[in-house]
């Protein structure tokens, strides 16, 4: 069957005249509504396991800007908790979890199949939006990829360098591949999960992949999200999948066709000229205006926007930001942004 969604027609290969968009993080602190919501879930994770409350929130950026998608509100973390990991958040610092650096941490954890029970109330959240979408509003589920996950699990908190992963792999490498091999697992069962109970389109996240190099970066960014990109094709063939292996460089190159991924998205250090020759002559590509934009608004903002969507022009193109809007972004520049994309030059 032929897509008729904006968005599942890019992801089928389709150059459309005005590319559809949507945006990371579109469901967040910038947002007057998201924030009362949340006030109301009392903190950040009530909001995740709460159904109603999520699907509130993935919904009201489609009701104030009418996106051609809507993503899941959720967090890449839900899945260690889900593994076994203690999980909470500090106020203005972000994500803790327990560790796992030894083989006895490594065997606490829960088998890939016993993720669901916590992780129901997220499925919920996918089957109250797949019903209350718009019919013509794209819905995106997501995980986090394995190295990314494993960065966190690891280190117990987002870390600059991702130090603490990088010398795992090297001081115990059995151990970090059991761990790679435990998230690999469980992200093929969460994201069918998803799929089943609703979402039309799934994207990994692997938000560190830029700092694995060389044969790393093919053994633990690729690699993985390889795997579980095949196995979901194997069950969802028409289920498109978007890959993000953020700060890839080069290596964003020959992405798609070496994992099987339907779309690669882009961050914002990617020259957009550069991707439409190297990375769309693949299939579609997805991004990147610098989140910056969203803050400063402007002529800046109008002339980037109309850049991107020049330099992409050619092929199949989804406008996103590069990484995910900001806290301090100013509502006013999203619409300025939606209305330069959607108004032909």
């Amino acid at each position: 069957m032929t897509p008729t969604k904006k968005i599942m027609r890019s992801l089928a290969g389709e150059k459309m005249p005005v590319p559809p968009i949507w945006m990371m993080r579109q469901a967040g602190r910038y947002l007057p509504e998201y924030r009362a919501t949340r006030a109301q879930a009392g903190d950040f994770l009530s909001l995740c396991y709460n159904s109603d409350l999520a699907a509130e929130v993935t919904l009201q950026p489609i009701r104030r800007y009418g996106f051609d998608a809507a993503i899941l509100f959720a967090d890449i973390l839900l899945l260690p908790q889900a593994l076994g990991a203690d999980l909470w958040f500090v106020t203005g610092e972000g994500p803790r979890l327990s560790t796992i650096t030894t083989l006895d941490d490594m065997n606490s954890l829960k088998p890939a199949e016993d993720i669901h029970e916590i992780l129901s109330p997220i499925y919920d959240t996918v089957s109250i939006l797949s019903r209350e979408l718009p019919s013509d509003t794209t819905l995106i589920g997501f995980a986090g990829a394995p190295w990314t996950v494993a960065t966190y699990m690891i280190a117990g908190r987002g870390t600059p360098n991702q130090g603490p992963a990088h010398a795992l792999k090297v001081e115990a490498p059995e151990l970090f591949d059991a761990l790679i091999d435990r998230i690999t697992e469980a992200t093929i069962l969460y994201l069918g999960r998803q799929i089943e109970a609703g979402a039309e389109v799934v994207k990994l996240f692997d938000s560190w992949a830029g700092s694995l190099k060389g044969d790393d970066f093919d053994r633990y960014s690729l690699e993985p999200c390889r795997r579980v990109i095949s196995a979901l094709k194997a069950r969802f063939p028409d289920t498109p999948i978007i890959a993000f292996p953020r700060e890839a460089g080069p290596r964003y190159e020959g992405f798609a066709k070496a994992t099987g991924a339907d779309c690669v998205a882009l961050d914002n250090s990617v020259d957009s000229a550069w991707a439409a020759q190297h990375v769309q002559s693949d299939g579609c590509v997805q991004g990147n205006l610098a989140p910056w934009h969203m803050v400063t608004g402007g002529d800046a903002l109008v002339a980037e926007t109309r850049a991107i969507c020049k330099a992409f022009s050619g092929g199949p193109h989804i406008f996103n930001l590069g990484h995910g809007i900001t806290p301090d972004a100013d509502p006013a520049n999203v619409e300025l942004m939606i209305e330069t994309v959607r108004t032909p030059v």
